[in-house]
């Protein structure tokens, strides 16, 4: 059994782990081990497949207990003042894990999905904490998208511009012609039948999918396989890469 060594956490370190155990980096492994225990969000409503992963990655590596914090309601209907739905969400947050740390000592670790830079908010739940934080980098979904179509992200010097589904309309009317889509609810793909893309779903783990093609050729491909990955694994997370005809 581990050792508790303090009266709270003296620090706290926030590892990106990429998609799975096969994507955890030396850093991140020795990071999982060094800990006392690791915190893990989780829906109460059944049971979550997401922790199912975070629990095998803290099993190869160093297997630190894992501590489940019932993960606070959030509003995901589309709400008029989406930016204020988030912010409710994360206050509570914050609130649930000041209160898991407080009720447990030791060093602590937060498992991310992909690299804690890129479309995570860990780093601004726990910056309000009083606590050391040390933060890992791990493979994002950008990353691994690339790989798995052996592509580039954008064209010789050119830009790339990442954004969400939800800012998707946003960005084309902007004039962005080469973008990496995350976030998506859903797939909104009307009007854009001549550009090119990389579609990818659950990368590296279970209902993997990728899609490829003229969005005007492969659109329903796209859906069905964004589908079939949700009914296999019960959960999807998938992005894209977008691209205008002659961009």
């Amino acid at each position: 059994m581990r050792a508790q060594r303090a009266s709270k956490p003296r620090r706290l370190k926030v590892i990106g782990f990429g998609m799975g155990p096969q994507h955890v980096t030396p850093e991140a492994a020795e990071a999982i081990g060094s800990v006392d225990y690791l915190v893990a969000f989780a829906k109460g409503e059944r049971e979550d497949p997401l922790l199912a992963v975070r629990a095998e990655v803290a099993r190869r590596y160093g297997d630190p207990p894992v501590l489940v914090v019932p993960d606070p309601p959030r509003d995901r209907a589309d709400p008029a003042d989406y930016p204020a739905a988030v912010r409710d969400w994360h206050e509570a947050r914050v609130a649930a894990l000041r209160a898991a740390l407080e009720e447990r000592p030791g060093d602590v670790g937060i498992l991310v999905w992909g690299d804690p830079s890129l479309y995570d908010s860990t780093l601004r739940l726990v910056d309000g904490l009083d606590v050391e934080v040390d933060v890992v980098p791990g493979i994002s979904a950008p990353q691994l998208l690339a790989a798995r179509h052996r592509i580039v992200l954008h064209e010789v010097g050119a830009p790339v511009h990442v954004t969400t589904g939800r800012r998707l309309r946003e960005a084309v009317a902007a004039g962005q012609d080469n973008l990496v889509v995350m976030l998506n609810s859903g797939l909104d793909l009307d009007g854009l039948d001549d550009w090119s893309i990389w579609w990818g779903a659950n990368l590296g783990a279970a209902g993997e999918a990728l899609v490829a093609g003229r969005v005007g050729d492969v659109r329903d491909d796209v859906l069905a396989a964004r589908d079939a990955a949700k009914a296999e694994a019960g959960w999807v997370m998938d992005l894209f890469l977008l691209r205008r005809a002659g961009g």
